[in-house]
């Protein structure tokens, strides 16, 4: 029987649009071909993958790879390295690096540094400015452009929109879904005073829920007076859970990994290296989190990995800087939750790979269909492992999940058909190429 495909991976379990079973993928010219039952013989790469399942690529939506300007901490290479080590094939990294990802020459940068360097594919948000709004409906529409991002709280960087009048002319130029991050800038002004020093665990209580549920309603009111498509991330209350219900027709909502895993008690145990914006918080928020993942309010998963070195994060608070890596440690947390009987496999692939497809229109990415991209996270979901700071890939080193014991294991990580990382091991050459947008496309 002559060679037909490039690769087949056989007898594993599919999931997919119609559910899981037993079923071989055969990829040709980095393509899904067909879906089957194919002989060895068919393919110059058979990649055996019985009692293993075959995800759809998962992609991870909200990355600080920190390049350029901030590549102590961690560059395209070695951020998208940690990705593919931990399964994900597809990341969209932000705009707040030095210089700021606002112009078309700094995304074209971006770019050019990102192909075939990096390890996964890739999309850069660009950030919404009071300088660039004229520029917008460009902007968010060039190649490699995931859309527009707009921070109205202060995080990382020199990327701040906090008032009415500058969202509403950035979201009266925008077409495709705008991403925020929903922190009230000016009651965070106001409680600066409420920070401790030398006390993280004061950092939930500056940057309270309520703080972000009164951006997060003014976002959405801008939003309808604007007729604007907005994108939450990283939701951290029960308050916007409980909000947001009523609001589905306009707003789409990130939940991350650390916000559903970690509580405040993590302050006590880990200090500064929980720090993030918006906070970990008590286990109200978590538990109401994990009631609207159940319930289908939530979208889609991001890690927000946002790395610093270990000597910068361990400045006495709040000279500390507020971020964590997390692209790595996605798959494996959400797996070993997958496992604990809080969401199903099929739910998680949803909020992974299907839910990124519905929100921003990748072009042949988020399912395992004929036609698409050959994007494949393999993953052994019995399998148990402690991770360990020594396996993190990233610049920075550490996790603070360092020493938990998770079930369910990203055992291979294929991008465009390219077998790029596998047990544990990079596998190919850096091949990664921009993802394609159907919004995006100018016909």
């Amino acid at each position: 029987m002559s060679t037909t495909f490039d690769l087949i991976l056989k007898g594993g379990t599919v999931v997919n649009q119609d559910g899981e079973g037993r079923r071989d993928v055969a990829v040709k010219d980095g393509r899904i071909a067909e879906l089957g039952s194919f002989d060895r013989s068919q393919a110059g790469e058979v990649i055996d993958c019985t009692g293993l399942h075959v995800l759809p690529g998962v992609m991870d939506t909200q990355v600080h790879f920190r390049e350029p300007g901030l590549d102590h901490k961690e560059d395209l290479e070695s951020g998208s390295r940690a990705a593919v080590m931990g399964g994900v094939t597809s990341v969209f990294e932000m705009p707040n690096t030095n210089p700021l990802t606002v112009s078309e020459t700094a995304l074209a940068d971006k770019v050019s540094r990102a192909h075939h360097r990096m390890h996964c594919d890739f999309a850069f948000w660009v950030g919404g400015t009071r300088d660039n709004v004229k520029d917008i409906p460009e902007l968010e529409r060039l190649p490699a452009a995931a859309g527009i991002k707009v921070f109205m709280g202060s995080s990382t960087g020199d990327l701040l929109v906090e008032d009415d009048s500058g969202v509403h002319e950035i979201l009266s130029a925008t077409r495709r879904r705008a991403a925020f991050h929903s922190e009230d800038e000016f009651r965070l002004r106001e409680r600066l005073g409420e920070r401790v020093e030398n006390d993280p665990r004061s950092h939930p209580v500056w940057r309270d829920e309520t703080a972000a549920l009164q951006c997060t309603q003014r976002l959405v009111r801008i939003a309808r007076e604007t007729g604007a498509k907005i994108h939450i991330l990283h939701l951290s209350t029960a308050e916007e859970v409980d909000f947001l219900i009523a609001h589905k027709d306009v707003a789409s909502i990130e939940v991350t990994p650390h916000h559903l895993t970690l509580t405040d008690e993590a302050y006590s145990r880990l200090g500064t290296l929980v720090q993030m914006n918006p906070p970990v918080r008590a286990p109200r928020h978590s538990e109401r989190l994990w009631w609207g993942l159940g319930q289908g309010i939530l979208d889609i998963f991001g890690s927000d990995h946002a790395p610093h070195l270990l000597e910068e994060k361990q400045k006495p608070y709040p000279a500390s800087p507020s971020g964590m890596t997390g692209v790595q440690t996605l798959v494996p947390i959400m797996l070993d939750h997958v496992n604990a009987g809080r969401l199903s496999l099929a739910r998680f692939v949803d909020m992974t790979s299907a839910g990124p497809l519905r929100l921003f229109q990748t072009a042949r990415k988020g399912r395992i269909a004929v036609g698409y991209d050959a994007d494949f996270t393999v993953v052994d979901l019995k399998r148990k492992e402690t991770i360990r700071n020594e396996w993190i890939a990233s610049k920075c080193g550490w996790t603070p999940y360092d020493g938990k014991e998770v079930t369910g294991w990203p055992v291979g990580t294929i991008v465009r058909g390219n077998r790029v990382m596998w047990e544990g091991e990079l596998t190919g050459a850096s091949s990664g190429e921009a993802v394609v947008f159907q919004d995006a496309l100018k016909v």
